[in-house]
């Protein structure tokens, strides 16, 4: 079930980041840091601390006059918020009801605050440095929204940027996704590609853009569904593209398709990537609101991790289930990431179901190396059940799949990186059908759930 987080007279700013950290300061999961800090180093040790627990708002950030915020969707419960779910169990069907339900009509608004300030340099961004062996700066948040040229519609998704100089940024494209596939369609054409990059907006945007949609799907409406149909955009009038209308900045210019530079930073896996040569993006401007609020995931930390794994996770569910109806949950593990292992529970009927669900699995997250299945006594979130699970119910020359030289993860540092090649492991750990149930039956202490401890010691 989904509810509505703001009255009906807030709705002209419910797509707004600044709405979404009023009802975190509410529930008292904010932080504001009034002491100046610098961008490089110090912000991401702070940000760190309160990973898990709270996002942080620096309202002074030494040589910007922007304020920075991080980990607003360091946690499940953020995320929840965010997407408007009843609670953690809801957020796959929140999410998978945006799917199937897009608002194909978004509101349009030509008054859109960040035409307020302008500027022509990068160095009034409160760019941050995070870790000590990065490249350099990054800004970490940013949704590009280019064209389509083979659809004739826009794409939106989520890359990072590494600052250069005033007006070049180093930007990361994942190879045949789909803004590599716009930028591919302009350099055939000899063209560079026109975007427009926005950071700073509402958390179920940069979700809508981290979802490995379909091919030609429109993130915006994905984005407009979990916001019950208030999400406001404005024609940028340098791409032509629409974006967010609250947008905290947006930054117009090309992604050259003759120039690229090396850029390697931390990743989701908290590792260093690869050193690759990249696409340069060249500013032409940049707007922004008064006061505006840079928006820093902290990368390999909670919210990278969440942002990039929930939506995917959601994902994975329905790519199981349509193959294994009786599919209770999935999810993917904190151990791996949010991202490489995944853990299954099912209701099993028939002894070949946990195979074709691994199967599934793969097939549905390819980056995905691990899919452990279990069975719906099994808490498969609770790492210790999960291991226990394997111990007791598995045998391995019955319950290990392992499928070498697959499509994997470019993250994996044991992986292939070059050729994106790994192993992938999937183990039945559900108890077999072929002995009596009671054989594994989970012991319990009748009244156990109602005993209160306090009564005991009064």
């Amino acid at each position: 079930m989904r509810k509505t987080l703001l009255n009906k007279g807030d709705s002209q700013k419910c797509d707004d980041l600044r709405s979404f950290l009023k009802i975190l300061e509410d529930k008292k999961q904010l932080l504001k840091i009034r002491k100046s800090v610098e961008p490089r180093f110090e912000l991401a040790a702070v940000a760190s601390k309160y990973s898990n627990s709270h996002a942080v708002l620096f309202e002074k950030v030494q040589k910007s006059r922007m304020r920075v915020v991080s980990n607003i969707l360091g946690k499940r419960s953020s995320f929840s918020l965010a997407i408007g779910a009843e609670n953690e169990t809801n957020i796959h069907s929140c999410i998978t009801s945006a799917l199937n339900n897009c608002f194909k009509s978004k509101k349009t608004n030509v008054n859109a605050p960040f035409k307020e300030n302008s500027s022509k340099r990068l160095a009034d961004l409160p760019i941050v440095t995070h870790f000590e062996k990065d490249a350099g700066a990054y800004i970490t948040s940013s949704v590009v929204f280019a064209k389509d040229e083979e659809r004739g519609n826009q794409n939106a998704s989520t890359h990072r940027l590494l600052l250069l100089d005033d007006n070049h940024l180093v930007i990361r494209m994942v190879e045949g996704r789909h803004l590599h596939r716009c930028f591919l369609l302009a350099k055939d054409k000899g063209e560079d590609l026109r975007v427009s990059i926005v950071v700073g907006v509402h958390p179920v945007i940069s979700i809508a853009a981290a979802y490995q949609a379909a091919y030609g799907a429109d993130e915006l409406s994905i984005a407009n569904a979990l916001l019950n149909g208030n999400l406001s955009l404005t024609k940028s009038t340098y791409s032509r593209l629409l974006i967010p209308t609250f947008s905290e900045i947006v930054l117009e210019g090309r992604i050259l398709v003759d120039r690229t530079e090396e850029e390697f930073m931390v990743e989701a896996l908290r590792t260093y990537d690869i050193k690759r040569q990249q696409p340069v993006f060249e500013l032409d401007r940049i707007n922004f609101r008064n006061n505006a609020i840079l928006h820093d995931i902290l990368p390999g930390y909670h919210e990278h991790q969440l942002l990039m794994g929930l939506p995917v996770e959601a994902k994975l569910f329905e790519g199981v289930k349509n193959v294994v109806p009786n599919t209770v949950a999935v999810h993917l593990t904190e151990g791996g990431c949010t991202w490489l292992q995944s853990v299954i529970q099912i209701r099993k009927r028939l002894e070949g179901e946990p195979k074709n669900a691994i199967l599934a699995a793969f097939s549905s997250h390819p980056s995905l190396k691990m899919a452990i299945v279990v069975d719906d006594d099994i808490d498969l979130r609770n790492p210790h059940a999960v291991e226990y699970a394997i111990c007791t119910r598995c045998q391995a020359d019955k319950g290990f799949i392992t499928i070498m030289n697959a499509k994997g993860s470019s993250l994996d540092p044991s992986s292939d990186q070059l050729n994106l090649l790994t192993t992938k492991v999937g183990i039945d750990a559900t108890a077999t059908l072929l002995k009596p149930k009671e054989r594994f039956e989970l012991a319990k202490i009748p009244g156990e759930d109602q005993i209160n401890l306090r009564t005991y010691f009064a």
